[in-house]
């Protein structure tokens, strides 16, 4: 284990606790870039472990309306991958929350993929999620395996046969993703009834944390999958907020109130 890189030291630190992670995905940019670093200050002071900074990309696939909304909305006001790089930057200045960029191939590749490794790395970020490479196609491109530091965070979804969870976990870095359900991202009245079981097939082939996100905005249910991971994810619950508050100077208040409940309900797994 590479324990230089935050994502690890931060998951050794749970460990040793006897806790659970709490994940926190934004997009970078939304509302604008400007307010970014001061989103991250806030979901860290009420109790996230890692933050989730997504690439605003046109394209975004695996992302239902609320998040393809946020990258509108980021591109909108002016975001790009150097913009993202320097707003890292700018929260190095004040934070060592572990910072994974969450992103599609085409943005990176189009900035120069050896280039945006290098350039994320000495900016502060400490990990890489590339929604559409998958880890067998990385390989058939030397140049597509550059890291420079930066882990690779690899999904692992529902309709994964066990063969095929075993070459993703292989090749994967800091934690694994796990996507409890099909479909794109979005906000879920209810969670996956397997999530357990699956959790448990994949740590068959990993001694890597497992995080489990896609769906999850409450309170209770963000409890109830702490039980079963090593980290809680909530991404579009929390950006939907920003959507609905992102032009008031209540925003940071109004994330904040939101995101510390979550927050503790995936603490208290250790009390439960």
């Amino acid at each position: 284990m590479n324990t230089s890189n935050r994502i690890d030291k931060k998951f050794e630190t749970l460990r040793a606790a006897g806790q659970c992670g709490f994940i926190a995905y934004i997009t970078a940019g939304d509302p604008d870039l400007k307010s970014t670093a001061a989103l991250v200050k806030t979901m860290e002071e009420s109790g996230v472990d890692i933050i989730e900074l997504g690439i605003p990309f046109s394209d975004p696939l695996a992302d239902g309306a609320t998040i393809q909304a946020a990258s509108a909305r980021a591109l909108e006001a002016g975001a790009t991958v150097a913009g993202v790089l320097d707003a890292v930057r700018e929260i190095r200045r004040h934070s060592e929350v572990p910072i994974v960029f969450f992103t599609y191939l085409n943005p990176i590749y189009v900035y120069g993929f050896d280039r945006f490794h290098k350039d994320a790395a000495n900016a502060g970020a400490d990990g890489l999620l590339i929604l559409d490479l998958p880890p067998d196609e990385a390989k058939r491109n030397a140049e597509l395996m550059k890291s420079h530091g930066l882990l690779s965070i690899r999904l692992i979804a529902p309709t994964t046969p066990p063969e095929r969870m075993e070459l993703i976990a292989k090749s994967a870095e800091g934690f694994i993703y796990y996507v409890s359900r099909e479909g794109v991202t979005g906000e879920q009245s209810s969670l996956s009834t397997d999530i357990s079981a699956k959790v448990t097939e994949i740590r068959k082939h990993t001694s890597l944390p497992v995080a489990v996100g896609f769906g999850i905005s409450t309170p209770a249910q963000a409890l109830e999958v702490a039980k079963d991971s090593d980290a809680v994810v909530v991404g579009s619950a929390i950006v939907r907020r920003i959507g609905e508050h992102g032009k008031s100077e209540l925003l940071n208040k109004q994330i904040a109130e939101f995101v510390a409940p979550l927050a503790a309900a995936v603490k208290c797994r250790s009390a439960s």
